[in-house]
């Protein structure tokens, strides 16, 4: 890939990939192979990220200690222990091929203050200039529950936004996802191409390895944030991680193809037969790319502030507006009191809610005792659009909500600002396009096809 764009990509080990699950012994062959592709990329002028689970696997192993335990202050404990071990061996590996590397430890807390998110970006950029190999991981010594990414799926989706990556690789134990599950099923079909994840959204119910805490379901829940992010995003086995590169290779070699001139719609027979037979195409020597899934960037991008917004910080409450709420953020407003139909929850000034729609009851509708809320629970469904930083607390919202800015001052005694969010403060989600995965049809149903134990 000499002379080619300088890619960024993200690879993200589950700790399945990093241990054995019955010895915890290290997986050497696979980290091996690992460190070579990474160097291989680095040296031909990308940048490359690695996010590492494994810890808690490689401290039971050091301390002789056969099962994950449950009580948290001794799974922290291992985590420190095996934190120590996990990033010398990475160190070890590396360093025989001369590529320096480096340890960021992550929790949700620390990317959301701003200020700490604009740090730890502009510490991935300074490692990429100085030529060194970030190695992340949730610092799992620290975190608990309300400061967890809650898995190494979700923190590689988000390092990959941090870093404006092109490409999120997610190595499992399988070549990619299938319509059904390729273990009991012979006959379960490959999907190689998907434009719209909400079309797999079925039963991925499936758990991740018992050292692990996730699963196919996280990391479809990975790929729908990258994408939005605008991040291609690849499902691929981890134990031949060449195909990172030949992956890549194909990728871009495509990308690079004149496109075709308009003609009329295949019809859905041919659509099949067509997604179908990608994955046999050679085309001017390049040769059909190893068997992965890939899930396809959005083309409008959600970056910066506004991913931050939506996926960096964990809300507090969930404040209800109406539908002329609605419209007006939709329009770039921000969201004023008289728009607020109820709240729910506890925070402060400052701190993250998320934006719920609802319809508004009218008055005549509403419980005048006032314990059924003013909007409709049902009709329709209540939808959350997106995330916001409030200028007042849940209490104050309450006493000032549905009123006009004005009314601020003498309901409180004090007007901070007319805003309940100021739009710079508002990110709004994209609706999902109405497209289906290319390969295959998923009218056959995923139910427990999508299978991992990363």
């Amino acid at each position: 890939m000499k002379g080619h764009k300088h890619l960024t990509i993200v690879i993200k080990l589950g700790t399945s990939s990093i241990v054995d699950e019955r010895t915890h012994e290290p997986l050497l062959s696979i980290l091996t192979l690992i460190v070579e592709t990474a160097v291989k990329l680095h040296k031909d002028g990308h940048r490359v990220v690695i996010v590492s689970s494994g810890a808690i696997g490689v401290g039971l192993r050091r301390m002789d200690v056969e099962r994950k335990p449950k009580h948290l202050p001794r799974i922290q404990a291992l985590a420190a222990v095996g934190q120590c071990r996990l990033i010398s061996l990475w160190d070890n590996l590396f360093g025989h091929l001369r590529q320096p590397v480096a340890q960021i430890l992550l929790t949700r807390n620390d990317i959301a203050d701003r200020t700490q998110y604009l740090n730890a970006q502009n510490t991935f950029v300074e490692l990429f200039n100085m030529g060194v190999i970030p190695i992340v991981n949730e610092n799992d010594t620290l975190a608990v529950t309300e400061i967890k990414f809650g898995d190494n799926d979700t923190l590689s989706a988000i390092t990959a936004a941090m870093v404006q990556a092109d490409y999120l690789f997610l190595m499992t134990d399988v070549d990619c996802l299938y319509d059904k599950n390729p273990r009991i099923n012979h006959d379960a079909a490959a999907i190689e191409v998907v434009e719209d994840i909400s079309s797999l959204e079925a039963d991925v119910s499936t758990a991740g390895s018992s050292l692990g805490t996730g699963g196919m379901s996280t990391k479809i829940v990975a790929a729908r944030l990258a994408t939005s992010a605008g991040v291609t995003t690849v499902i691929t086995r981890s134990s031949n991680p060449g195909n990172i590169f030949n992956i890549v290779k194909y990728i871009q070699w495509t990308k690079q193809q004149p496109t075709e001139s308009p003609s009329l719609p295949p019809t859905p027979s041919d659509e099949v037969h067509l997604s179908r037979s990608i994955s046999s195409l050679y085309l001017d020597g390049i040769p059909k790319p190893p068997l992965h899934t890939r899930f396809l960037p959005d083309p409008h991008p959600i970056r910066d502030r506004s991913f931050w917004l939506l996926h960096g910080l964990s809300p507090h409450g969930t404040i209800y507006v109406d539908e002329g709420a609605h419209r007006a953020l939709i329009d770039k407003a921000g969201l004023l009191p008289v728009g607020v139909v109820d709240v729910e929850g506890s925070f402060s000034q400052q701190e993250a809610v998320r934006l719920v729609v609802v319809k508004r009851l009218q008055p005549s509708h509403s419980d005048t005792n006032g314990e059924a809320p003013p909007y409709d629970k049902h009709k329709p469904m209540p939808t959350e659009v997106g995330r916001a930083l409030v200028n007042y607390s849940a209490t104050e919202i309450i006493r000032i909500k549905g009123l006009r800015s004005t009314e601020i001052q003498s309901v409180l005694g004090y007007a901070d600002s007319e805003y309940v969010a100021l739009r710079e403060n508002i990110s709004l989600s994209r609706k999902e396009k109405g497209s289906r995965p290319a390969t295959p049809s998923l009218g056959l149903g995923v139910e427990n096809g999508l299978v991992d134990t990363a």
